[in-house]
């Protein structure tokens, strides 16, 4: 975050250029210098986002043409924390597509701060569409909290904790999948003591489930040993 933000301040001349330049008018087209270019303005945008508060990020979000550019813009709104509106907006555009909607579930939990993460994918794991029996759905919540390293590995261990029931309540429906979502926890080594501790509690909570599957059973285990 630190590095992000000296990178803003210190390209905060030449970024409004960068990020101009990338915009390529006319339709949408996927070969790879189109897509270079989208990929370069989003991360331009990014960096803007951090100086102008997501005025950017929310003009491209209102003027996108394409999915990867209304998914970057929502992104940096997120960032910003003021993408509520934009939130709202994309569920009602897009409710219809289930897999547009597995990324506006993960979005949410990817772009969330820190402190707030859990509850953030605790509060979509509520929402009317969200079918935790749906292997894609549950890993576009539960699994993309572990692409938010910070909030999954949050110090207070709720990041832990919220997994490791949900991962038990798959487990008797889909062993294949609680299994392989074990692997969230087998970086624990890389760790600090009271992390690696509160990450075995979980692990060992997991270990204990009356009629663990087979699958999971094996997977915790060898997280464990290692």
């Amino acid at each position: 975050e630190k590095v992000a933000q000296t990178l803003a301040r210190r390209l905060e001349g030449v970024l409004p250029d960068v990020y101009g330049a990338m915009h390529l008018p006319g339709p949408y087209s996927p070969d790879p210098k189109a897509a270079g270019c989208r990929s370069l303005r989003l991360t331009a945008l990014s960096l803007l986002t951090r100086l102008d508060g997501g005025a950017r990020a929310d003009a491209l979000y209102h003027a996108a043409d394409n999915m990867t550019e209304e998914l970057g813009a929502l992104g940096c709104l997120l960032d910003a924390g003021n993408g509520a509106e934009a939130v709202a907006r994309f569920y009602r555009r897009w409710n219809h597509d289930r897999l547009v909607m597995d990324k506006w579930f993960s979005l949410q939990v990817l772009h969330a701060a820190p402190e707030q993460a859990v509850a953030v994918a605790e509060g979509l794991t509520r929402h009317a569409d969200f079918d935790w029996k749906n292997p894609n759905r549950f890993r576009s919540v539960i699994g993309a909290l572990a692409g938010n390293a910070a909030g999954f590995h949050h110090a207070s261990g709720e990041g832990y904790r919220f997994v490791a029931d949900w991962l038990i309540r798959l487990d008797p429906l889909n062993p294949q999948t609680a299994a392989r979502m074990t692997t969230m926890f087998e970086t624990l080594g890389r760790y600090d003591g009271d992390r690696q501790s509160m990450i075995r509690d979980a692990l060992q909570r997991i270990a204990a489930t009356p009629n663990l599957s087979r699958d999971s059973t094996e997977m915790v285990g060898r997280i464990l040993g290692g």
